[in-house]
C-alpha cells in the first residue's frame, strides 16, 4: 500500500491535488462527552457559570473546522461552505452526542474538517463543566459519512 502523505525517499509531503476536479463533497463526523447526568441536567438547565454550553461549543466547532489546516500538517487549506453541529444528549442522560457536517466544493474531502470540529467542540463542553465534573470522557471521534470525488 502506498502512503500518499510519504514521497519516494520517505519524507512527509502535501498531497498534490492541482488535477482533481471540484465536486461537492460532505463529511458528517461524530463523538461523545460522558459525564455525570447531573452534568448534563446543569447544561440542559443553563446553570454552568461559563455560559451556554452548547452555544459556545458550537463556535468553537465551527471555528475548529475553518482552521484544520493550521492544525493538522498536511491538510489543504479549503473554501468550507457549510459547517454545522449538533448537540444531542442520550436517553440515559449520561453523554451529548456531538456531530459536524461539513460541505465544500473542491478538489479533497472535508473529513479532517469534520473530525476536527467533533473534537473540539467535545473539548469545549469539556473546558466549560470540568469545573463541576471532573470524570468526564470523550470518546468514538469517527467518520460517519464523507461523499464526493472519486471515492464516493
Amino acid at each position: 500500500m502506498k502512503l500518499t502523505h510519504i514521497d519516494e525517499k520517505g519524507q512527509a509531503r502535501m498531497v498534490d491535488i492541482s488535477e482533481k476536479e471540484d465536486t461537492l463533497r460532505e463529511a458528517i463526523a461524530r463523538g461523545r462527552i460522558l459525564m455525570k447526568k447531573e452534568t448534563l441536567e446543569m447544561i440542559l438547565d443553563g446553570k454552568i457559570e461559563k455560559g451556554d454550553v452548547f452555544s459556545v461549543a458550537k463556535i468553537a466547532g465551527i471555528m475548529a473546522a475553518k482552521r484544520t489546516d493550521e492544525l493538522i500538517p498536511m491538510c489543504h487549506s479549503l473554501n468550507i461552505t457549510h459547517t454545522e453541529l449538533d448537540f444531542y444528549p442520550t436517553d440515559d442522560k449520561k453523554a451529548i452526542e456531538v456531530e459536524a457536517r461539513v460541505k465544500t466544493i473542491g478538489k479533497t474531502g472535508v473529513e479532517m474538517e469534520a473530525l476536527t470540529a467533533v473534537s473540539i467542540a467535545a473539548l469545549t463542553i469539556y473546558d466549560m463543566c470540568k469545573a463541576v465534573d471532573k470524570k468526564m470522557q470523550i470518546e468514538q471521534i469517527h467518520l460517519v459519512k464523507k461523499t464526493g470525488g472519486k471515492s464516493d
